[in-house]
């Protein structure tokens, strides 16, 4: 009897192992990122997604897995991106990128936690009711941005003061476009500037927008806020050099990579920042009750060695209230 009782409660073991080893698997909660670029373009900045994560006890494969939803800058696959991470029943989505994003993670779950990154005024474009108490399964990261476009037009106009006319580069498809115009225009008649409105809803779009700039013979260039211009700051870096285009963006990766000026928040922050709060909801935290986060710290980046091919002399009060100089 001892001998069979030993061979029946092995066997139990080895079936029961499986069922909680799968046990196991299935408790781990499982997160879903959704992002408007692709895997390359996102890889830094995930690594602040992660660390953020970190921050509240999540490690990725040790305690929480992600899954990942490139669009691939195909903005119109995200609502079926955003459908089928809800289909996988995901504990929280995290949303990267365009605005659009948002809004297709949005209208996919009103029951899902979605904790969303975008420089857009939302409550102008209807994301949330507000941003002390947002409501409903929303909340996330925002940095100023729209708030800091007349300004950036104001550091590159100082720049470039002989310049009658700055052209402003824009995404139609980004909700806060509208907004994000009116500011510039309102800016450009302070300051006695021509800034006509150019469009590029895809990577596509850039050698068209830069030719009618040549065309318009505009003295320097102002990039808006977009997911498309944030995954490709080198590409438009790469394209004002090669043009002689002096120009302006929100984050660092645009000067770093060769462009003239930056002038806005920190992206690695913003998305460690979101990494807190999807921790901070896995453990049980309601989104609704979280107050969007704003990032309100922001960078001054000028590159010098941008500065003197393009001829441009930067007056030494410039160079002192910047926080970062590159040679």
């Amino acid at each position: 009897m001892r001998r069979r009782e030993f061979i029946l409660a092995l066997g139990g073991a080895a079936l029961t192992c499986p069922l909680a080893a799968r046990a196991q698997q299935r408790a781990m909660p499982v997160i879903g990122y959704l992002s408007s670029a692709s895997p390359d373009q996102d890889a830094g900045r995930l690594r602040g997604f992660r660390q953020g994560l970190r921050e509240t006890g999540y490690i990725e494969g040790q305690n929480v897995a992600i899954e990942y939803r490139w669009a691939e800058e195909q903005t119109d696959r995200l609502p079926a991106l955003a459908a089928d991470l809800v289909a996988r029943k995901v504990a929280v989505i995290a949303m990267a990128g365009q605005v659009l994003g948002a809004f297709a993670a949005k209208a996919a779950t009103t029951s899902i936690p979605i904790v969303f990154l975008t420089g857009a005024d939302l409550v102008a474009i209807g994301l949330v009711a507000s941003l002390n108490r947002p409501g409903g399964n929303l909340t996330g990261v925002t940095t100023l941005s729209v708030e800091l476009e007349p300004k950036r037009l104001e550091l590159l106009h100082g720049l470039v003061p002989g310049a009658t006319t700055i052209g402003a580069l824009v995404n139609p498809t980004n909700p806060n476009t509208e907004i994000e115009a009116r500011g510039l225009q309102e800016a450009a008649r302070a300051l006695g500037l021509n800034v006509p409105i150019l469009n590029a809803s895809s990577e596509r779009d850039f050698d068209t927008a830069f030719a009618r700039l040549l065309e318009l013979k505009a003295g320097g260039l102002v990039i808006g806020t977009d997911g498309l211009f944030i995954s490709r700051s080198e590409h438009l870096a790469a394209l004002t050099v090669r043009h002689g285009m002096p120009a302006i963006f929100q984050f660092r990766e645009f000067a770093a990579a060769g462009g003239l000026m930056s002038y806005g928040g920190s992206l690695a922050d913003m998305y460690r920042q979101s990494g807190v709060y999807v921790g901070r909801i896995l453990k049980g935290e309601k989104p609704g009750d979280l107050p969007v986060q704003q990032a309100t710290k922001v960078e001054l980046i000028i590159n010098l060695k941008t500065a003197r091919a393009l001829g441009l002399t930067v007056p030494l009060p410039l160079i002192g209230r910047a926080d970062e100089v590159i040679e």
